[in-house]
């Protein structure tokens, strides 16, 4: 059996691709790699179909028609057969070394018969000669634990697409189906299942490698701000998912504190183009999450980090643009 199955969701990328590709060969037969052509353009599917034909044991080339990332996520799980899941954007790439760890311990698993739902490693943001190494101080290394052992995340702490590896099993009993056509759907992918985690395990390791820089990418601030509506659609996906005040104290004051992240953002850049249309919809997503929860509401509007969010512009840009410079995104 493939220990991880990796999905690279494919969307013209013939210029950065092989670099995933090749970081995640050097797993061996222990690896499955699923590259998924969204309707690309360029020579993408080619180039797939090339590394299936070189390692047929290994890579799987799937051609579909345009669905947006989300899809691709949906298609690699629904074909996915190793014993983790984990998805790396093509214009990422993983740490041979940490890759080798990740996989031992997973042997470990199974030699002791350890049924692990998520698995979470350490992810680094690339941009040009700097590097963020972003760790988890606060949950226990090397054992498996429970939320009940976790201490506070800190705002730049959170759980991200990159950081985590779920059971394959676990995540397709789940019945996660992202959004198609819709950007930061990641959000969705680690956020949905987490109240279903039973049991967790974490290495400290620099796994992942988030590279930040291309000018259309999703992350871009440009970018984030023309598609600003997609990011409120996440945000309120999330909140209809039930609110976290249902939860054990270690999961809700998790879940609480990512639905609040979500909200800073949409805050954030609807405030960095303070027109009519955007303090409308500022005023829309809290309003959204007043009527489907009061008190979730209050929690998040009074009793957290986002209230810095609904300072006056004068002082909530400032802080937005220190903690750019402090977590190095865009």
């Amino acid at each position: 059996m493939k220990l991880i199955s990796f999905a690279i969701p494919c969307y013209n990328s013939e210029e950065y691709m092989s670099h995933a590709i090749e970081t995640i060969l050097t797993g061996g037969d222990e690896v499955e790699i699923i590259i998924i052509n969204d309707g690309s353009s360029d020579h993408t599917l080619k180039i797939a179909k090339q590394y299936e034909k070189k390692y047929p044991k290994i890579v799987k080339a799937i051609d579909k028609k345009n669905g947006g990332h989300g899809s691709g996520v949906n298609k690699g799980l629904e074909l996915a057969t190793g014993l983790y899941y984990k998805v790396v954007d093509s214009d990422d790439w993983v740490d041979e070394t940490s890759l080798k760890k990740v996989l031992n311990q997973i042997k470990n698993f199974q030699e002791n018969k350890q049924q692990v739902d998520l698995l979470i490693a350490n992810y680094v943001y690339e941009k040009g000669n700097e590097q963020k190494v972003i760790r988890y101080p606060n949950i226990p290394e090397n054992q498996i634990f429970t939320w009940k052992d976790i201490k506070k995340f800190k705002i730049g702490e959170y759980l991200l697409m990159h950081s985590v590896f779920y059971r394959t099993e676990f995540l397709k009993s789940t019945k996660i189906k992202l959004p198609e056509h819709t950007f930061y759907v990641d959000n969705i992918f680690v956020y949905y299942p987490l109240p279903k985690v039973k049991t967790m395990f974490y290495i400290n390791t620099d796994f992942y490698r988030y590279y930040i820089g291309r000018d259309d990418q999703s992350v871009n601030e440009s970018v984030m701000l023309k598609r600003i509506d997609q990011q409120i659609f996440v945000t309120k996906t999330m909140i209809d998912f039930g609110s976290p005040l249902k939860y054990s104290k270690e999961l809700k004051t998790y879940l609480l504190h990512y639905l609040a992240i979500m909200i800073s953002i949409c805050n954030i850049l609807l405030k960095l183009e303070n027109t009519k249309e955007n303090k409308a919809k500022r005023k829309d997503v809290w309003q959204y999450l007043k009527k489907y929860d009061k008190k979730l509401y209050q929690k998040i509007r009074f009793q957290s980090f986002a209230t810095i969010t609904c300072l006056p512009r004068c002082f909530a840009i400032p802080g937005y643009k220190i903690a750019q410079k402090i977590y190095k995104f865009n």
